[in-house]
């Protein structure tokens, strides 16, 4: 009897979060999907989600972007894990605990399935960060800002613009009594946390 590539997932089967090192939720994600088959666990393992979005930052008047993780350190993955008599089932419980760089279930020994609605909303996070790069650091008009690099440096600013295309805020600076507008770039300010 040959089994389909891609296989639909019963209705036994449930969304656990594995708790991984951190940095390694790439490759533990890389290997469950590359091994589930050669283990003979593609009746019991169906699919393995890595939430991320994209990220952009300006510095330099240079654009970079890179993958940020929604859930770091958090691999999500579907799978049968118990039985009809509500019992562990060994082989893929062994096999995805074994994985390097997997810490293990979160809920220890006798972990919890993630709620469909959980489910939902990590993708629906996904879905919302698709095809969008997000500055690394969000900012709001009005917010206090202090300026860290430039003439204008180790001063405090208000937020009047933000241009997040082109990495820019326009900040008010009180100089000699007198608010006057400067465009900055997002990484010489940083948060006032005094």
């Amino acid at each position: 009897m040959s089994t389909p590539t891609t296989m639909i997932a019963p209705a036994s089967a449930q969304w656990f979060a594995l708790h991984t090192l951190s940095g390694q939720e790439n490759k533990v994600k890389a290997y469950i999907e590359r091994f589930k088959k050669a283990e003979e666990l593609e009746d019991a393992i169906f699919e393995v989600l890595l939430p991320t979005e994209v990220v952009s930052e300006v510095k330099n008047g240079k654009k970079s972007t890179k993958v940020r993780k929604l859930y770091p350190g958090y691999v999500f993955i579907q799978m049968c894990l118990y039985g009809e008599d509500k019992k562990v089932i060994n082989k893929p419980w062994y096999f995805v605990k074994e994985v390097a760089g997997v810490i293990g279930f979160v809920g220890g020994e006798r972990p919890a399935a993630l709620q469909p609605s959980e489910i939902v909303e990590i993708r629906s996070r996904i879905e919302a960060a698709n095809g969008k790069e997000v500055p690394k650091v969000q900012y709001t008009v009005g917010e206090e800002v202090k300026i860290t690099d430039g003439a204008f440096a180790s001063l405090t600013g208000r937020i009047d613009e933000i241009d997040p295309d082109r990495g820019k805020l326009k900040v008010s600076v009180s100089i000699f009594g007198r608010f006057t507008p400067v465009e900055l770039e997002y990484w010489q300010v940083q948060r006032n946390t005094e």
